[in-house]
């Protein structure tokens, strides 16, 4: 008859984690299957250039150009007078902000001008412009290729 008091007075503390496991890993799953999905950019031809990268995190601004010379804010679609007006508001918020342009090679350079001169405009005084590292020829030729 002790034996079974002694049983009833203690408490068993642990906690099943199987179920915890679990969870996590139907998270993960979904987390590798639908992060590939959420990755969207707009596709711009970068010109090519010998400098060494520069390390862009996410709390800069983007603006780019694609090859049918369509704006882009941050992947948004945007006029350019639309722009102009949103990159003020965003200056105002936050003076020191950097902003990166990236332009599609093959873009009329009038155009990138004066997204640029908008750019200036709005305020912003740090402007970065975003290019692809050079590649040998022969890499080059096989991608202009396909």
């Amino acid at each position: 008859m002790s034996i079974n008091s002694n049983r009833d007075n203690n408490l068993m503390a642990e906690i099943n984690v199987t179920p915890l496991v679990d969870v996590m890993l139907v998270l993960l799953i979904i987390f590798m299957v639908t992060a590939p999905l959420m990755m969207q950019g707009v596709d711009v031809n970068l010109p090519q250039t010998s400098s060494d990268p520069i390390q862009a995190g996410d709390d800069h601004l983007v603006v780019s150009i694609d090859k049918r010379q369509k704006i882009f804010l941050n992947d948004r679609p945007v006029e350019l007078a639309d722009l102009l007006g949103k990159l003020a508001v965003i200056n105002r918020a936050n003076p020191d902000q950097k902003v990166y342009l990236r332009a599609d090679k093959n873009v009329a350079y009038g155009l990138v001008v004066r997204v640029m001169d908008g750019i200036k405009d709005a305020g912003f005084e740090r402007l970065g412009v975003v290019t692809s590292p050079e590649e040998c020829e022969e890499e080059q030729k096989a991608s202009d290729a396909s």
